[in-house]
């Protein structure tokens, strides 16, 4: 092992170490790899002013099939290691592997291939074609990855039943709710079928029983057809059901907790 290596290594194991530390070790074992970071580092510089270091060296593993949730404050670089994940933004430097492929030697179309075929994404803000249908928005990833159109609007009807929004097929974005527009964000992340979920804040703009009903689908979802899910989230319910939580600040990673260690209260997270 190279000395690189050994210090990110060390690095790693100082907030998550499943070789000595017994519990991570059963939480760990037996689990696959799908997403791994290593030393993942993003300067921003903006013409004169002093470069920006969102991320300082984030090395982290994500394994198959759990709800893994991301928490920081505000600037702390939770969203920039998102995106870095989903291959939204490059790393200025470190790598991202997904499947074991460093997705940085990805050129743009290659890249595109990749989001588009294993990673599904849902975002705080829905982003639905307002002038399609629900079911045209759901079958929108599928065109993009050349399934044929019958076969397309059949799975995304099958989606639609799935997250039960199938009697809203045919209606328009506008014409829909907010918890119901979030079930077609949901549904068009999975058109093709990813080993991803990226989900941004999916219940910030909605009311807390429709957030929950969201939160419950995901879950749902993710034993279904074990799949990962990755949640950039302030909700105190999401973290309720994470299987683990990536603590992130200063743009490094604070701790990495299981579910049953985090102590949550009404209002609080200790």
């Amino acid at each position: 092992m190279s000395d690189n290596q050994e210090q990110a290594s060390s690095v790693y194991k100082g907030y998550w170490d499943p070789e000595s530390n017994e519990r991570h070790g059963q939480y760990a074992h037996g689990k696959e790899v799908i997403v791994r970071a290593h030393d993942v580092k993003k300067v921003y510089k903006a013409n004169s002013e002093s470069p920006v270091h969102a991320l300082r060296g984030v090395t982290m593993e994500i394994y198959k099939g759990e709800y893994l949730a991301i928490m920081g404050p505000s600037g702390s670089g939770k969203s920039t290691f998102f995106n870095a994940i989903g291959g939204l933004d490059r790393p200025s430097s470190g790598q991202v592997y997904i499947d074991e492929v460093d997705i940085a030697q990805l050129d743009a179309a290659e890249l595109a291939w990749l989001r588009c075929r294993k990673i599904g994404y849902i975002f705080q803000s829905y982003n639905l074609i307002p002038v399609m249908t629900a079911i045209e928005n759901i079958m929108l990833p599928m065109t993009f990855a050349g399934t044929a159109g019958d076969e397309a609007r059949h799975k995304a009807f099958d989606l639609c039943k799935l997250v039960g929004i199938d009697h809203r097929a045919d209606n328009k974005p506008s014409e829909l709710s907010g918890g119901q527009q979030q079930r077609v964000a949901i549904a068009r992340s999975l058109a093709n079928d990813p080993a991803i979920i990226l989900a941004d804040e999916p219940t910030a703009n909605l009311d807390s029983k429709t957030g929950l009903d969201i939160i419950k689908l995901l879950v749902e979802l993710k034993e279904q057809k074990n799949v990962t899910v990755i949640s950039a989230t302030h909700d105190h319910e999401m973290l309720a059901i994470s299987d683990r939580v990536l603590w992130i600040k200063d743009g490094q990673v604070d701790r990495v907790e299981l579910r049953e260690d985090l102590k949550i209260q009404k209002g609080t997270i200790d």
